[in-house]
């Protein structure tokens, strides 16, 4: 999945895996073929940001890794994979309000 990707990221995506849904990319390969179109995406996303999940022999199913900014990040709870929340930004700019 993809967010804020640049159209040539994914049009090259597209020659490989369906877009099911707007970012959305399904696709069953083994790992080279994987990690290559991974390798791709870490080059050409630019801003954005995204995830990629595959079947793998773990408690949850699948493993995933993640690229670029996004307040889902994955966590390891004693070696079981979750993803947790970063908290928003603060804003460090002035209110307004008088005291």
């Amino acid at each position: 999945m993809v967010e804020n990707a640049p159209p040539r990221l994914r049009g090259r995506l597209s020659l490989w895996l369906a877009e099911v849904r707007a970012g959305v990319y399904v696709g069953v390969y083994g790992r080279r073929v994987r990690e290559r179109i991974w390798d791709e995406v870490k080059v050409m996303i630019e801003a954005g940001n995204a995830v990629i999940a595959w079947s793998a022999p773990t408690d949850s199913g699948f493993a995933f890794e993640c690229i670029g900014e996004n307040r889902r990040e994955p966590a390891d709870f004693d070696g079981l994979t979750l993803v947790r929340f970063k908290p928003p930004p603060v804003s460090t700019a002035p209110t307004g309000k008088s005291r």
